[in-house]
C-alpha cells in the first residue's frame, strides 16, 4: 500500500432531499476552514434515498453555482455518470466550471448508476436516457476519458471514431485553467473499471464500508498499473466515509483505518439535515483528531 501522500480531507453534500440554501450554507462555511480542502456533490437526477419524489438538483449546474460562491475549496462531482451526457459536451461543461472556479475542479467520473439499484435505474427511463449493459458502460468510460483529455489539451480540431464515441471536428475552446488539465478522479470497484483507472486516473475513489475489500481492490489497481508500466503511487487513493453526528468516535475510527490502509484522500459524507456549523464540527471532531 502507498505512503507519501499527505492526508487531504473534504466533505460531500448529496444535493437531494435538501434545499439549495442549506447546501450553500455548508459550502460557504467549509470554504473558510483550511483543513477542509475539497467538497463534492453527487450526480443523480432523482432521489436514491428517502422520499422517491423529493427534490434532487442537477449536479454540474449546482457545482458551477457553488464554484462562484467559494474561493478556496477544490470541488467536483463524486462521480459524474458517464451515461448522462455525451463526453464532448461533458468536457465543455467541466471546462466552464474550472474557469468559473479559477482552476479548482477535480473531475470525477464513473461508469454510471449501479444497475442493481432500482431507484438509480429509474432515472434513465424518466429522462429518456438509454441504459446499456456493463460492458458498454466500461468501454464508453474509457473512450470518454480519452476524448475529454484531448479536448482539454489539443490545440487543433480532431476526429475520433471509436466504438462508443464518434466525433468530427472536435475542439475545446476555452481550455481549462488547470494545466495540463484538471485532475481526473474515477470512481468504481470492479476489475474492468480499475483497468480504466490505471490508464486514465489521477485519483481513484471507492465507497467506504468494507475496508478489506477496498484494500484488495487497491492491490488489484497496483497490479494493473504495473502491467502498463505506470507507478501505482501516482494514483491517489480516495474513500467516502459517512459521518455519524451522534457517534463521531465511530467515524473517526473509520477515518484512521482508511488512512492506515493507504487512503489519503478522505471524503466525509454529510447526511441531511445539516446541523448548524457542521463544517466547523467536522473540522474539530473528525479532521483535527485524525490529522
Amino acid at each position: 500500500m502507498h505512503h507519501g501522500h499527505r492526508a487531504q480531507f473534504g466533505i460531500m453534500t448529496a444535493p437531494s432531499q435538501v434545499d439549495y440554501e442549506d447546501v450553500l450554507r455548508v459550502w460557504r462555511e467549509a470554504d473558510t476552514i483550511p483543513n477542509i480542502e475539497h467538497a463534492w456533490l453527487f450526480d443523480h437526477l432523482m432521489p436514491i434515498a428517502g422520499d422517491p419524489s423529493g427534490p434532487t438538483y442537477e449536479g454540474w449546474t449546482l457545482l458551477s453555482a457553488l464554484a462562484a460562491q467559494t474561493r478556496r475549496l477544490r470541488l467536483g462531482l463524486l462521480v459524474t455518470s458517464n451515461r448522462f451526457r455525451p463526453p464532448a459536451m461533458l468536457a465543455k461543461i467541466a471546462t466552464t466550471v474550472d474557469v468559473v472556479s479559477g482552476g479548482r475542479l477535480d473531475f470525477g467520473i464513473g461508469g454510471g448508476s449501479r444497475p442493481g439499484h432500482p431507484l438509480a435505474r429509474r432515472e434513465y427511463a424518466a429522462h429518456g436516457l438509454p441504459f446499456h449493459d456493463f460492458a458498454h458502460s466500461v468501454g464508453s468510460l474509457a473512450e470518454a476519458c480519452t476524448v475529454i483529455r484531448r479536448l482539454w489539451t489539443e490545440p487543433e480540431p480532431f476526429d475520433f471514431h471509436g466504438t462508443y464515441v464518434d466525433l468530427t471536428g472536435a475542439f475545446g475552446n476555452p481550455k481549462p485553467v488547470q494545466r495540463p488539465h484538471p485532475p481526473i478522479l474515477i470512481g468504481g470497484r470492479s476489475a474492468p473499471v480499475l483497468r480504466v483507472v490505471a490508464e486514465h486516473a489521477d485519483l481513484w475513489n471507492i465507497p467506504g464500508g468494507d475496508i478489506d475489500d477496498a484494500v484488495q481492490r487497491s492491490a488489484l489497481l497496483d497490479r494493473y498499473c504495473a502491467e502498463i508500466g505506470r507507478d501505482p503511487a501516482s494514483i491517489r487513493r480516495s474513500m467516502v466515509l459517512q459521518v455519524s453526528y451522534d457517534e463521531p468516535h465511530t467515524t473517526l475510527e473509520a477515518i484512521r483505518t482508511a488512512m492506515g490502509a493507504g487512503f489519503s484522500h478522505i471524503v466525509l459524507g454529510l447526511s441531511t439535515p445539516y446541523p448548524a456549523h457542521v463544517a466547523q464540527w467536522v473540522s474539530e471532531r473528525l479532521i483535527t483528531p485524525a490529522g
